[in-house]
């Protein structure tokens, strides 16, 4: 086996060394023009990212970290991989993980296609990241105690397993998770960053568009502006009309709503011609008519080019 240092490392997999490698440190080979790396590969961190690997191979030894974040053409990982940390954000080929995986730290942002869980496999006690999975319709059986749960923007997840624990807190915005199972219920809740409560997160139908203004927390605001939804606020907090007029769906307002150390929301509410449903979407602050909210809306930053045969 050879032994480099990473940067004698990184040359030799430049000039499609093959040989069996152990680098003392990081090796860096992010947005290299790689689509795999020599087998034996050993290193303390391996950053693969931006690359276009496609799997790796079976007796790859990572202790630390391995990053492989934006590798669009990763479509497998290695049974029995074991790393310290392991981030794949951005990873949209990637449907499923390997048999007996193991790690402590497993980031799944924005995997689009994942999955599949293998039948076993563990995570020591550290962080489950599957923001934005949002073809992810379960959690695996096999969790057993997290620190950190985020599955925020999961739309397909419904419901948490009853048989694990969480000891700081777990995201579930924008998720489709109505409450928590008994044993998740002294892990504090966030969404999508903000902490929250059960009832911010779980009872949408029981906050009020007062209680929205007068929360002096922005952030917090925002989110039970979101729980209400923006029509329904708009209708509770009589939001100021800014501009009307008609289109196929029928009249629609520009309106806008003054909050206290924040922007003001600014949102088109309008009917679709075909369900004949009222929508609220929210503009910049700046726009000053219903045409050019909804020029804006079409992608268009001049509002006198925005001239629709027919609208939808």
């Amino acid at each position: 086996m050879l032994k480099f240092t990473p940067e004698q490392a990184r040359d030799y997999i430049r000039r499609g060394g093959t040989e069996s490698l152990q680098v003392s440190g990081k090796l860096d080979l992010s947005n290299e023009k790689l689509d795999e790396v020599p087998h034996g590969l050993q290193c303390y961190e391996l950053d693969l990212s931006g690359t276009s690997i496609t799997t790796l191979p079976n007796d790859i030894l990572v202790e630390c970290r391995l990053i492989l974040d934006n590798c669009i053409h990763l479509t497998s990982l290695p049974e029995g991989l074991s790393v310290g940390s392991i981030s794949l954000r951005n990873c949209n080929s990637l449907s499923a993980l390997p048999e007996n995986l193991e790690t402590w730290f497993l980031d799944l942002t924005d995997c689009q296609r994942f999955c599949n869980w293998p039948k076993a496999a563990t995570i020591h006690r550290g962080h489950l990241v599957l923001r934005n999975c949002i073809n992810l319709q379960a959690l695996p059986p096999w969790l057993n105690n997290l620190a950190n749960l985020d599955v925020s923007g999961c739309v397909m997840l419904s419901e948490l397993p009853d048989n694990f624990s969480i000891s700081s807190w777990i995201d579930v915005g924008g998720s489709n998770i109505k409450g928590l199972p008994e044993n998740l219920q002294k892990a504090s809740i966030h969404w999508r960053g903000v902490p929250v409560d059960q009832r911010i997160a779980f009872q949408p139908w029981d906050l009020s568009a007062s209680e929205a203004l007068k929360e002096s927390n922005a952030e917090l605001r925002r989110v039970i502006i979101e729980r209400m939804g923006y029509l329904r606020f708009s209708q509770e907090a009589k939001a100021k009309i800014i501009d009307e007029d008609t289109d196929p769906g029928g009249k629609r307002q520009l309106l806008r709503i003054n909050l206290e150390e924040d922007e003001p929301l600014v949102g088109l509410s309008c009917f679709c011609p075909s369900t004949q449903r009222q929508y609220f979407l929210r503009v910049p602050p700046a726009m000053k008519s219903c045409h050019q909210a909804a020029a804006w809306m079409a992608g268009y930053d001049d509002p006198n080019l925005y001239k629709p045969v027919i609208e939808t």
